[in-house]
């Protein structure tokens, strides 16, 4: 099996902590955090064949990052691809062991907050129309409004023993407890939402990282996606609707009316 070369980021990482209510995942977490919002409300969806997914919504011109907490007791390699594409090259992703990745330590929480463009920079992620969208550059229109991560556990090599000793620990990676172009200015957040969802390509900023050698287990032990889309579309969908706020006698109370005429 090949060694493949993969990165790492040097710096910012985060205080491990118990994963928030915003995310999915087992072995490992994934939360969308936008700059002005906080984490994105998950709502959740019909499980895929390879793990969990969910909707999430999207407000145009909103920044946002990827939070993703490693729970396992090993190194975790991380395919990440936004509107189909990887994070880190740029070329359409297909979530496979040999693509470009993410190394997660044990324990440890990341952000990732756009695509990689040179080892010590990124350009942001934010909300857009498709058009607008970094994939939408490429003409690549076939997994637009989605952000996938497939896990792949490090593999470690086991020394074989007698074949008639069971091996019940033959086993790399143990889970931890589970848990639940040119660079554009993105517009305002809020600004109107027209056709279909999708990430820009923003403002460059500065994100150091390095490359380590990373020997990716065959198969993905997680598959995570997440369906972002504008309120309306959510609406439309039924994931969410908005509900008639209801007045409270005693908090939202004013001045004194005038008295109900007398009969």
């Amino acid at each position: 099996m090949k060694t493949s070369l993969t990165f790492i980021l040097a710096a910012g990482l985060l205080a491990c902590s118990s994963a928030p209510a915003d995310t999915i995942g087992s072995a490992v977490t994934l939360e969308l955090r936008s700059d002005d919002r906080g984490p994105l409300p998950l709502f959740p969806a019909a499980s895929g064949p390879d793990g969990p997914r969910a909707y999430a919504e999207a407000v145009k011109g909103a920044g946002y990052r990827l939070v993703v907490h490693n729970t396992l007791s090993c190194r975790v390699g991380l395919v990440i691809a936004v509107d189909g594409r990887n994070i880190i090259s740029g070329a359409k992703s297909w979530l496979k062991s040999d693509e470009r990745m993410y190394i997660l330590g044990p324990g440890e929480t990341q952000e990732y907050s756009g695509w990689r463009t040179a080892q010590d920079k990124v350009n942001r992620f934010y909300f857009t129309n498709a058009e607008d969208s970094y994939a939408g550059a490429f003409n690549d229109l076939s997994a637009m409004g989605v952000v996938a991560m497939a896990v792949y556990p490090e593999f470690i090599p086991v020394p074989p023993r007698p074949p008639f000793i069971l091996d019940r620990f033959n086993r790399p990676c143990a889970p931890g407890g589970p848990s639940l172009g040119m660079a554009r200015k993105a517009p305002q957040p809020g600004a109107e939402a027209q056709g279909e969802a999708g990430t820009g390509y923003g403002e460059e900023v500065y994100s150091p990282s390095i490359t380590v050698a990373f020997q990716p287990d065959a198969r993905a032990r997680e598959k995570l996606t997440v369906k972002y889309e504008w309120r309306e579309t959510l609406m439309r969908m039924g994931v969410i609707r908005d509900l008639p706020v209801r007045r409270n006698r005693l908090w939202d109370s004013g001045f004194a009316p005038p008295p109900p005429p007398r009969l």
